[in-house]
């Protein structure tokens, strides 16, 4: 039975993991890696503590699983998106630390462009995204603007820029291959979906040079060839985003399917096929994958702010529950929120609502009200949120959710993904195996080695754990929302108070 390799590079750690074409786990692997906060706001990570790190989390898995390089038929990469880094193509040093996904040091040079109207109608039309320092443009910017002789050497030719699946690409291949793929490429502010292409206005609007970009090429077939030590001769054949990785992971590869990643926000994608739909409600436009014909599948996506946080605050703030596991039996000692309703709004309100300055709530309460009411308000606020964010999806593409498909550490709460599915009228599907980010990549490598035909063979190699299916009346369910709507309004009126 063929292997993949899947070196799956997050914020906080460096994984791999070797799959089979069941995509049953063989051999796991993990290390942590070290966050840097020079000054309020910043975040980097080393690259080189990356590349080391995940080298050797590598071999560890596949040594976990007692094979060697010539029973891998391939290499998935995915990774935390929009990190950025640029490195001297000749020595292959960064020039200064990874400027990770989660640092502001741009804030106020993008919210510049967000004030000029015209300016973020392009950057709308022409890269589905807004104009936020979350993505990779105002980044590299910044580091050609502030390391000493980064310009002048970018533009002769003698850098190189990458997110951080292209980093480790060119790190694998010992410096021979530089090259993003499509879904990576769609989350940099500079990646034109539509054209294909780096978009040349874009560069000259946040002036960087064509000569310091990767070649895009497709998430699956021929990237590369490894030559490092212990993975010399393996192909890498798969890179794709951590998102839409657990989106192909989950087998959510037609027009219509979605998944939803209950982490500590709830990252929600939707396939809308060959179409780039544009959102009226704040979304973002996104490549999912894009296969070696050049054929693209394009998804919405959306966040919640505070999912699995919305649990570690009943935890660590209140103090109600001592892990975040004693959640479920606690909301579940009851039968409902006895009028109890919480809206998690900690940081503001994402997709939809767009309010930074709403502020968490907790209405309803009488002097009946118990520790398990709260609980089980929480559970019940984070599902709402996920319903507000799918309709709104849903009235964005002109489609109807089928299934959602489920992973992340808070699906594993029998009563949120039951909340979820009575909320949304849909099936919930949670599959056996939840490591769908990493499988995703790995799915590519095995359609990139010729282990699997394309896409639509990657639902059949997961086993579903639970189906839920809604069995709540209604009217009840009409009473839920009606309840949660009201109380939104009022957690955005407290920004006035």
């Amino acid at each position: 039975m063929a292997l993949m390799l899947a070196l799956d590079e997050g914020t906080t750690s460096c994984r791999a993991i070797v799959f089979n074409e069941d995509a049953a786990v063989k051999g796991l692997a993990q290390s942590p890696i070290e966050q840097h906060f020079p000054e309020p706001g910043w975040v980097e990570h080393d690259a080189l503590e990356i590349r080391d790190k995940q080298l050797a989390v590598a071999q560890q898995a596949m040594a976990q699983a007692g094979v060697g390089q010539r029973d891998i038929a391939g290499i998935g990469i995915t990774n935390q998106r929009e990190t950025v880094v640029i490195w001297d193509r000749s020595t292959g040093q960064p020039i200064y630390n990874a400027i990770v996904w989660q640092d502001r040091r741009t804030a106020d040079r993008m919210a510049t462009l967000k004030a000029d109207p015209a300016m973020s109608r392009e950057l709308r039309a022409r890269t589905g995204l807004l104009a936020d320092p979350y993505f990779a443009a105002s980044k590299a910017q910044w580091l050609l603007d502030h390391v000493d002789g980064a310009r002048s050497a970018a533009e002769a030719g003698q850098l190189a820029m990458g997110t951080i699946e292209c980093w480790l690409l060119w790190c694998l291949t010992g410096g021979q291959v530089h090259a993003t793929d499509a879904s990576n490429a769609s989350r940099t502010l500079l990646y034109n979906i539509h054209d294909r292409c780096w978009d040349p206005e874009l560069l000259r609007c946040f002036e960087i040079p064509e000569a310091l970009l990767p070649q895009v090429v497709p998430c699956w077939g021929n990237l590369g060839e490894a030559n490092v030590q212990g993975l010399d001769g393996i192909g890498v054949r798969g890179m794709i985003g951590d998102q839409q990785s657990a989106l192909l992971g989950q087998g959510a590869v037609a027009r219509g399917q979605a998944k939803i990643t209950y982490g500590t926000g709830c990252f929600l994608l939707l396939n809308t096929g060959d179409e780039a739909v544009t959102s009226n409600n704040g979304l973002l436009t996104t490549i999912g994958w894009m296969s070696p014909d050049g054929a693209v599948t394009y998804a919405l996506e959306g966040s919640v702010f505070m999912g699995g946080a919305t649990v570690q605050w009943l935890r660590d703030g209140l103090g109600i529950i001592a892990t975040a596991q004693d959640v479920s039996s606690l909301a579940e000692s009851v039968p409902d929120t006895g009028g109890v309703v919480l809206v998690p709004a900690f940081v503001g309100l994402g997709a939809p609502h767009w309010n930074a300055d709403a502020r968490g709530a907790l209405l309803g309460m009488t002097r009946g009200t118990t520790h398990a009411h709260i609980a089980r308000a929480a559970l019940e606020g984070v599902a709402c949120s996920v319903h507000d964010l799918l309709h709104a999806m849903e009235q964005d593409a002109g489609v109807k959710l089928s299934a959602l498909q489920v992973d992340g550490g808070a699906s594993a709460s029998n009563l949120l993904m039951q909340m979820q599915a009575d909320l949304l009228n849909v099936p919930v599907v949670r599959p056996t195996m939840l490591e769908t980010t990493a499988f995703g990549a790995a799915a590519a490598a095995g359609m990139g080695s010729g282990v699997f035909d394309g896409p639509s063979c990657i639902a059949e190699h997961g086993t579903i754990d639970r189906q839920f299916e809604p069995n709540h009346d209604a009217q009840q369910v009409s009473g839920v929302i009606a309840r949660w709507q009201r109380a939104v309004h009022r957690s955005r009126s407290l920004e006035s108070d």
